[in-house]
């Protein structure tokens, strides 16, 4: 936990530059429209093939504004968002078939054993602690029901590298120290000075994620690379665009999401388990 991070109930708040930084309420137009179409439409797919079928209840811990709620809930899932930024509960609560409240991940004000599914598709990007994630990953194990699925989401420990030699932005001498220190210990923490790149978050090395399951009481059964290394294309919102390019992307992609040399080339990985 950070030296600014409040306290209360015995449960760390927020920290105040993630919630500025979400405040902006930039996420959910992200995922909607170009690149950050792949992450969601890849995200889609493997959580078809592992989340039961619908109508089960999936209980979404840091959902945000709901951009995969609402899919969930079409897809005839019931479905309640859990996020600790108002400004998001706000405008999930809006959405057909979505409950939406705050909360945090790290103390879920749900019932044991009384939800079908748990996605964590953010809470662990912005838990710079070890002990606060397993603590996350620990809740939703304790609200789920025998059998059922915990599906989380990390940042990969190069992504930021990556996606700034993509850009370009890794040429700027002043943006450079934030982004290769990001590569060495995992930790994105906001520069002095230098305009934001993200806020502080931690990027893991995709074999850290089992441990921490394991840490959790969750037996890990699968990893998925969300991007592979299509998002670093500099074409690719073009050929997300383009129906007759877009379903043999999607198909490559899927075919190589667990191949272990290739998981730390996404930008984004997804692990499954249940409970252990």
């Amino acid at each position: 936990m950070d030296a600014d991070e409040a306290t209360v109930g015995g449960v760390p708040e927020l920290a105040g530059e993630i919630a500025e930084y979400y405040g902006r309420d930039g996420e959910d137009g992200r995922l909607r429209s170009g690149v950050g179409r792949l992450e969601l439409w890849r995200t889609q797919d493997v959580l078809r093939r592992l989340l039961p079928p619908a109508p089960a209840h999936v209980l979404d811990v840091g959902g945000g504004s709901g951009v995969h709620a609402q899919w969930l809930a079409a897809d005839g899932y019931a479905v309640d968002l859990v996020d600790p930024v108002p400004l998001h509960v706000e405008r999930a609560a809006r959405l057909s078939g979505v409950t939406a409240r705050v909360g945090d991940a790290r103390a879920l004000d749900v019932p044991d054993a009384s939800v079908d599914a748990v996605l964590l598709l953010g809470p662990l990007y912005h838990l710079p602690e070890r002990e606060d994630r397993v603590r996350a990953l620990a809740e939703a194990r304790r609200v789920l029901r025998p059998g059922g699925p915990v599906v989380a989401a990390t940042i990969n420990r190069y992504a930021g590298v990556h996606d700034n030699l993509a850009t370009g932005l890794y040429f700027d001498p002043d943006r450079r120290p934030q982004i290769d220190a990001s590569a060495r210990d995992g930790l994105m923490r906001p520069a002095a000075g230098v305009k934001s790149l993200f806020t502080t978050a931690y990027f893991h090395e995709p074999e850290e994620v089992p441990a921490e399951f394991t840490d959790a009481g969750l037996g890990v059964h699968g990893q998925y690379g969300v991007e592979g290394a299509a998002w670093l294309m500099g074409d690719i919102g073009g050929r997300l665009d383009d129906p007759r390019d877009r379903e043999p992307l999607l198909r490559a992609l899927r075919r190589t999401e667990s191949v272990p040399s290739l998981l730390g080339v996404s930008g984004h990985l997804l692990t499954a388990g249940k409970k252990a």
